[in-house]
């Protein structure tokens, strides 16, 4: 994989949350799950299971920067794997209470901290945490966040990454705040038995919602839909839902085989 230029990011997909995203002259890692197919997670009220394997190896991805970790205290955004590798990536950047538990190298953001990268091709990359809500109101599933990359100085993109939440009133304030070129949502509508009936992650309808009222001019990447057993839904169910909504010319799919290079998009 190649180092994007200023002007574009390019997304490599290995499935589930986890991309790398090269962008400013940095490689980052979000949410690393590099577990194979198969793999189960106990938890004293209910098991996750992995249902396919990482598009590539962790040592096929190579050396990275930076690792994105909306929180660590589910395995399907942080599984086995994934927690040695961000023990070898020298900025891990999560949830206060996760840089807690995952030790003294990681930095703890709280919504709408920033955390500069220092400058590389002439511009600097500002990382910004955002609010998200891991499922309804009132069902708490720890803290989790989402992040903003926007070069200081430089023509990048300015890339959203929801993180596991739904839709709620937050994330209208993130369309107020920020401008995105690209939206990466966590989609899939998780649902796990054991908890409810209520969705955890984003549905079809709610990404619909985001991309149409709060990132308007944005490209709309899914990930986060695929790969895990307690998806309720996939990509049928997403392109289904952006066609009727006049908005599938936004949505850009992630494909195991090859990158997805993402540019600036035109102002409103």
């Amino acid at each position: 994989m190649t180092r994007a230029t200023d002007d574009h990011v390019e997304l490599t997909y290995i499935g589930g949350p986890t991309v790398v995203l090269d962008i400013a002259g940095y490689r980052i890692v979000t949410d690393p799950t590099f577990d194979p197919a198969g793999t189960e997670y106990p938890t004293p009220i209910y098991t996750l299971h992995k249902t396919q394997d990482p598009a590539l190896t962790i040592a096929q991805v190579g050396a990275l920067d930076v690792a994105l970790v909306t929180h660590d205290h589910h395995f399907d955004n942080l599984d086995r794997a994934g927690r040695r590798l961000v023990e070898d990536v020298p900025s891990v950047i999560t949830t206060r209470a996760g840089a807690e538990r995952l030790g003294s190298r990681t930095i703890g953001l709280d919504p709408w901290n920033t955390y500069d990268l220092p400058a590389r091709s002439g511009s600097t990359l500002r990382i910004t945490a955002t609010p998200a809500r891991h499922g309804p109101a009132g069902g708490d599933r720890g803290p989790v966040v989402g992040f903003v990359l926007e070069t200081i100085g430089g023509t990048a993109p300015i890339v959203y990454l929801s993180g596991d939440t739904v839709l709620y009133d937050a994330l209208d304030e993130v369309g107020r705040r920020v401008d995105p070129d690209v939206a990466i949502l966590f989609m899939g509508a998780a649902r796990v038995r054991e908890l409810g009936p209520a969705h955890l992650t984003l549905t079809a309808a709610e990404g619909v919602r985001l991309a149409r009222d709060v990132f308007t001019r944005a490209l709309i990447v899914p990930v986060h839909f695929e790969g895990w057993a307690h998806f309720s839904e996939s990509r049928p169910e997403i392109d289904e839902a952006f066609a009727e909504a006049g908005l599938a010319d936004r949505l850009r799919w992630p494909m195991r085989d090859r990158s997805l290079r993402l540019s600036r998009q035109p102002r409103h």
